[in-house]
């Protein structure tokens, strides 16, 4: 007789496990207690041990999402300091880490903000972020409008990005070809010139945009940060 299969005891962490597996694959709206239950194997009454209700759940799936960002890669050790690391460098590879996460857990992009009980995770992550951010020279207030800036850029290109009509560069060439021959001649000039001159040149990825332009919101940033730095 094969030994009996036990199942991992019932904690906050499993359930958790299971309701971002649900979201990830069904999206938000799949996510009830019920549902969670269901893929645990227990039934509905046995989640409220662990977890007070499905708000409290939505804040558990929140902070296992910012658990997933990077974010040792935006805390300095000293001898980092001393060997004269951007500040931008440890802004893009935090930024990287979160888009990366939000593709994997789409359902997120709207409720990473939204928590009035962040947890742990989300609480060293903003730390992180700041603590970078101040440590590089930006005042208190600087530091907020830098962070409010990178979040609006990564999130709303996470959003633009998964609204394509093209799932990578290679459905774009198809795709151009197909809304260029639709278009009148004459018709739209500056955005066949686009097209045609840009989108259509081999090695385009729209991917691309992104270091493009976190790499001119962070240049930005420390024009912004010196001009400040001087005139105090």
């Amino acid at each position: 007789m094969s030994p009996r299969r036990t199942r991992p005891p019932l904690d906050a962490n499993r359930i958790t496990a299971a309701a971002v597996a649900i979201a990830d694959r069904d999206g938000m709206g799949a996510v009830s207690m019920r549902s969670v239950a269901k893929a645990v194997g227990v039934e509905a009454m046995s989640l409220y041990h662990h977890v007070a209700n499905k708000d409290a759940l939505i804040d558990l799936m929140v902070d296992a999402v910012f658990g997933e960002i990077a974010v040792h890669d935006v805390e300095w050790s000293g001898s980092e300091r001393a060997a004269g690391e951007p500040w931008q460098d440890a802004v893009h590879r935090r930024s990287r880490s979160v888009r990366a996460a939000l593709r994997r857990h789409p359902w997120a992009t709207g409720l990473l903000d939204s928590r009035s009980t962040p947890g742990p995770a989300t609480l060293a992550h903003h730390d992180a972020v700041l603590g970078c951010l101040r440590r590089a020279g930006f005042s208190i207030a600087e530091a907020a409008h830098a962070f409010a800036l990178l979040d609006s850029f990564v999130y709303g290109f996470v959003l633009q990005e998964a609204a394509l009509p093209f799932d990578g560069p290679d459905e774009i060439p198809e795709l151009a070809t197909t809304m260029l021959a639709a278009i009148a001649p004459g018709a739209y000039p500056y955005l066949v010139e686009m097209a045609t001159e840009h989108v259509l040149v081999a090695g385009y990825d729209f991917a691309d945009e992104f270091e493009i332009g976190l790499a001119t919101i962070t240049e930005a940033l420390e024009r912004r940060r010196l001009r400040t730095a001087a005139r105090s």
